[in-house]
This record gives structure tokens, sequence and C-alpha cells, in this order.
């Protein structure tokens, strides 16, 4: 077990070479710079630009700048953002945890109602359970996150008044947790609204598959309740797949919901992230794409050991 978590962690090595590279040169192939919004008001001369540009390290070839920064993240560094002079880590620090509680929300909420869904409609078929399964799927599907958070903010909050449109505190207020969870409510039921869909659909795949086996039919003819059949052994033996989509989930979890974070004007990863690439800051990108990057490895390490938990015919050589 040591040696092959040892041995993933190896090949993680490069694949995270990989993926930061080419993130770093696709922001530095992409039109404008750092500089541009500067360049274009005219507030600087071209000599303090070029001055500026070379404080920055910003003359320097794109793979000599690729590696200047992989040596300072090596150290702990992950720089300093261009537009704010803050440093990325305090700024993705303060951002991490309205994400996390965001998107983690949402994601619980689906994973709560999505699989118990998914199991009674895959036992129940054709029931008034799995027509409201199916329905819930294909809402979460089909509707785009930006459409129903529009439809939501102009429903519920503009014409209701039930909702704030934005924020996560109100204006004015110290922001206790009644406050927070009043904000909270539209983005994490938009956030939560789209994986319950795949989280219905593929519970209820994994355990229909199951349900056909042999082994079931066999302890159906032993007497056994239907309830001991569906939990003990179907759900069980289906939790591969589910476990599957459930990391999938994690990408988003991290990075933030981008659209509902921006919509919702949410002071999370997402928002952080298109703000940074409008202002071509490349330091957050790269703060943010490391941060994704290394939870997603980490993640999907963890999920092949939870293979061999739930399989045992899964080994390690």
């Amino acid at each position: 077990m040591i040696k092959y978590v040892i041995k993933r962690l190896f090949y993680a090595i490069p694949v995270f070479l990989g993926i930061t590279f080419t993130v770093y040169l696709l922001i530095n192939l992409a039109p404008g710079g750092p500089l541009s919004i500067l360049a274009a008001s005219g507030e600087m001369s071209l000599s303090d630009l070029e001055a500026l540009k070379a404080s920055l390290g910003l003359d320097k070839p794109v793979l000599v700048r690729y590696f200047l920064w992989l040596a300072d993240l090596l150290h702990g560094n992950l720089g300093t953002s261009y537009r704010t002079s803050q440093t990325v880590s305090m700024m993705i620090g303060q951002r991490i945890i309205p994400s996390l509680l965001l998107t983690g929300t949402g994601i619980i909420g689906a994973i709560i109602i999505g699989i118990p869904l998914g199991v009674v409609s895959a036992c129940k078929p054709n029931s008034i359970w799995d027509h409201i399964s199916t329905f819930v799927a294909f809402i979460g599907a089909s509707v785009p996150n930006f459409f129903l958070s529009l439809l939501l903010i102009y429903v519920l909050a503009v014409k209701m008044k039930l909702f704030p449109t934005s924020g996560m505190y109100s204006a004015g207020t110290g922001g206790d947790w009644k406050d927070l969870l009043y904000h909270l409510a539209l983005p994490a039921f938009v956030c939560g609204i789209q994986p319950i869909g795949n989280y219905i659909k593929q519970t209820k795949s994994s355990v229909l598959e199951v349900l056909n086996e042999e082994y079931i039919k066999t302890a159906r003819s032993k007497g056994l309740r239907n309830v001991v059949i569906v939990i003990k052994h179907a759900f069980r033996n289906s939790l591969i797949p589910i476990v599957t989509t459930l990391s999938l989930s994690v990408p988003f979890l991290i990075g933030g919901a981008v659209v509902t974070e921006q919509i919702f004007a949410w002071p999370g990863i997402g928002s952080l992230m298109i703000t940074a690439i409008t202002s071509r800051d490349y330091p957050v990108i790269m703060g943010v794409a490391v941060l994704i990057c290394v939870v997603v490895l980490v993640v999907n390490l963890i999920l092949d050991l939870i293979y061999a938990a739930l399989d045992p015919r899964i080994k390690f050589k």
C-alpha cells in the first residue's frame, strides 16, 4: 500500500508540471497583457512601461519566466498580484472559505437528495418517485446555471423580495450566521441543482445494474427483506461508480462556481479567477490553477484507496 502511494505521488509530478506549464503558456499567449490597460490609458510613458515590464520580469521569455515561477513555488511563494500588490496566497486564503461554503452546501444538498432519489427510483421503476427523480435530473442537466440564477433573482429577489439579490452579507451589518444563510440560499440552490441530476442518474444506473445480478436474485429467493437487499447488497456494490461521480465535483468544489459567484457577487475563488483573467493577473491565475491541480491529484489518489476499501478484488501491485 505504501509503495503504491509513493509510486502514484511520483506519477503526479510530471502531471502537475504538464498542467501548470500548459496553463502558464496559454495565459501568456492570450491577447493583451498585465500592462495593456496602463498602455491604453496613456497614464504612463513608454519608458515607464518598459521599466515596469522589466521590474515584473515580463521582458523575459515565457519558458524562463515559468521556471522562475516554479522555483518560487518550490519555496512556498505563489507570487504577488500585479493588480493589488497583495500576496497570492493571502488573496486565495481570503476567498477559499466563501467558495467552500457556497459549493460545499450545494454539493452536500445534492448528495443528500440525489443519491436517495436515485436508489428509490431504481427500486421502484415507473413510480411517482421515479417520475420525480427523472424530472429533477432533467432540470439539473438542461437548465444553464446563469439562466436559473437570473430567473431566481428576478422572481424571488426582485419581484417577491424573499431573498437578497447579491453579496454574502447585508450592507452595514455585522454579518451573523442568519444573515449568511439568508444570502446563501439562492446561490447554493443553483450550485446544487446541476450535480443533483448527475447523482440521480448515476445512482439509478448503478443500482439497477446490481439489482439484475444473480446474487441479488439468490438473496430474494432466501426471503431476505427488500430493504436489507437494497442497502446491504445492491447499494454497497454500486458505490464505485457513484464515488467516481462524486469525485468529479471536487474541481468545482475548490475552484468555485464561476458563473454563480459572478452573478450573485459572491466573494469566492471563481470570481477571483474571472477578475484575474480579465486583468491578466498571471500570478493569481497560476495560484488558483495550482490549488485546483493539487487538490484534484490528491483526491484521485484517495479515490483509488477508496476503491480498494469498497471492492476487495482490487489489489495494489
